[in-house]
């Protein structure tokens, strides 16, 4: 009897042992999986990298179309870059046998003297004294090379289609779009007013068009909503409806339109 009481005991306390086991295995796994979500939440989220489009390799524009098929616009306020039949001096502080007027050429190169070629189309003017800088560095010391631009093309704006007096004109001071049109002769019989094309160029391929209800405009006499124009900018007045247009379109399609003037 002694016996089997003894090892009912044992049997108990058995169960008892396995029983305590498996709460504190359960118990530990439960810490561990808390321990593991706190920890997890409190990492910071990794940044995920954008999706970018390298800069051209000439003018070091963003100017490739982005994955939605727009083009990314261009930074506001970019230095004015370097263009063929721009004018730039070059002058040498403590060296003046080398100063030097020379023009861009048609394929961007410039030729001094002791260095022959150098491009410096599509640069700015701090680019393009780096540039020159660098070529007469084992000539004279960069720091007396000062790099001036004399002349460049000045701004502009061009009108087309049914106006007086289509072509290019300057861009003297403030104009507006209504102010445009009336320099190049104002509206023919024949012009659709509600429908004027404003190119405005964005990159080198690409160019943003928006269309001007210049009408309803004079109708409602309301000009704070007539645009102010930019260098390089293209007015095209219809004489036909255009009822779709794209809000960005290939600069090489601005052809199209500029073959009314």
């Amino acid at each position: 009897m002694k016996l089997a009481k003894f090892n009912n005991q044992a049997s108990s306390s058995h169960q008892t042992y396995v029983t305590v086991c498996r709460l504190a295995r359960t118990t530990l796994f439960l810490v561990v999986q808390f321990l593991g979500t706190i920890l997890h939440a409190q990492q910071p989220p990794v940044p995920t990298k954008p999706s970018t489009v390298p800069p051209d390799s000439n003018t070091g524009l963003h100017s490739e179309a982005n994955q939605n098929g727009r083009p990314i616009l261009r930074h506001r306020n970019e230095r004015y870059r370097l263009r063929p039949t721009d004018v730039i001096a070059v002058a040498f502080t403590l060296t003046d046998m080398f100063n030097q007027t020379v023009a861009i050429q048609p394929d961007g190169f410039i030729s001094l003297r002791a260095v022959g070629d150098l491009k410096v189309a599509d640069l700015t003017l701090p680019e393009a004294t780096k540039v020159i800088r660098t070529a007469y560095v084992t000539i004279v010391s960069p720091q007396e090379i000062v790099v001036e631009l004399k002349d460049f093309e000045k701004p502009y704006f061009i009108v087309g289609g049914e106006v007086g007096s289509p072509g290019k004109f300057d861009l003297r001071g403030d104009t507006t779009v209504t102010q445009a049109i009336a320099i190049a002769g104002g509206f023919r019989d024949s012009a659709k007013h509600s429908q004027v094309l404003l190119f405005r160029r964005i990159s080198e391929e690409w160019a943003e068009a928006k269309k001007l209800d210049i009408k309803r405009m004079l109708q409602a006499g309301n000009l704070a909503e007539d645009p102010h124009l930019r260098p390089g900018d293209m007015l095209f007045v219809p004489k036909n409806v255009i009822s779709k247009i794209k809000p960005f379109i290939p600069t090489s399609s601005l052809g199209l339109y500029s073959r009314s003037f």
